[in-house]
């Protein structure tokens, strides 16, 4: 045996592992762990889990349609009236059109136990309510943002929890 065959013998072992790692590894059935814990993430689980398809759908066509002071279309639209165009159409309830009137025919309780459809007032300029949004599950709503639009956000965001003024269901 020469010189060359017997290195060649040698490292025959290595190449043969490597070989092994490296068919293994890329055959691998595991799939990669994705973390999903991101807010966007979050309000998708909660859109998809909503019980009215109506509510879906209806959330998916508004969302993005910029804020507008006192607009009721897709051109643009406040919170107030946001909340009263779900309420009549997913609900067929009339409700105020101002955010401060539409908190007076609410039956108000316990955030903690709302449900899908209530509605949830904030103040975020003082101690009257200036905000609404809709309640959906998880701990999400929609409401129509000053700054981004119609927008499924977190309620349990510290500038949500801080300005929650009451919430609940329309009364019957």
């Amino acid at each position: 045996m020469n010189r060359n065959s017997l290195c060649s013998l040698r490292s025959l072992p290595m190449v043969i592992l490597l070989a092994a790692v490296v068919s293994f590894s890329s055959c691998s059935s595991r799939k990669k762990l994705v973390h999903t814990d991101t807010k966007a993430a979050r309000a998708a689980d909660a859109m998809a889990d909503l019980n009215s398809k109506a509510l879906y759908r209806f959330i998916t066509n508004w969302t993005g349609v910029k804020y507008k002071l006192g607009g009721m279309d897709k051109s643009g639209i406040d919170c107030s009236g946001f909340a009263l165009l779900l309420n009549k159409e997913i609900y067929g309830l009339d409700i105020p059109r101002r955010s401060k009137d539409q908190a007076e025919v609410i039956e108000e309780k316990d955030p903690s136990k709302l449900k899908e459809g209530d509605l949830v007032f904030f103040s975020f300029g003082g101690r009257d309510i200036d905000h609404v949004g809709v309640y959906l599950n998880h701990g999400f709503f929609v409401h129509a943002s000053i700054t981004r639009g119609v927008i499924v956000d977190d309620l349990n965001l510290p500038a949500f929890q801080h300005a929650l003024i009451k919430a609940g269901p329309v009364r019957d």
